[in-house]
């Protein structure tokens, strides 16, 4: 809506619009958005599920295989540094990473996903786009508050673990 008012000012400026023709129409835009019902004036953004959780550890083979073996989880996705396991509608991530073992982050998946609109929700709370994720329309991470990264996507999302991945039946 912003680009249409943006553009009905341009062309008032150049007099291609009257000043008439501009409030009428902008009146018109005012009563069509008040007239929609709010789930069609933007999108919920609203969590539906927690679509995964990614932990980094030293020695992937190794917990994966505790996953797998303990929990009963399949491998669903791998690389060489990435395992992917099926939990439910949900997976598991592993990453193979140095150091001591730490939660790499958590993934909801959102109604309504609109990467634009939550890019402007999160830019809205002041906070930043994680550096180095992926930021594309499917999936991108941010920093909350206190530190934790947060992944936002659609409830569908199945996960990616680069280049080098294979998909298991």
């Amino acid at each position: 809506m912003q680009a249409i008012v943006e553009r009905m000012l341009n062309d008032f400026e150049r007099g291609v619009l009257s000043r008439r023709q501009l409030a009428a129409t902008l009146t018109g835009l005012a009563a069509s958005a008040a007239a929609m019902p709010s789930a069609l004036a933007a999108p919920s953004l609203k969590a539906i599920t927690l679509n995964h959780v990614t932990v980094r550890v030293p020695d992937l083979q190794k917990t994966s295989k505790f996953y797998q073996e303990f929990f009963g989880m399949k491998l669903a996705q791998q690389s060489q540094s990435v395992h992917i396991l099926s939990v439910g509608d949900s997976f598991f991530g592993i990453e193979g990473k140095p150091g001591p073992a730490s939660l790499d982050h958590y993934d909801f998946g959102l109604q309504g996903w609109d990467a634009r609109a939550m890019r402007a929700k999160v830019a809205s709370h002041g906070l930043s786009i994680t550096p180095g994720s992926r930021g594309d329309d499917e999936s991108f991470k941010f920093n909350d508050p206190d530190g934790f990264v947060v992944q936002v996507n659609g409830p569908k999302y199945t996960g990616h673990v680069g280049a080098d991945v294979t998909k298991k039946g």
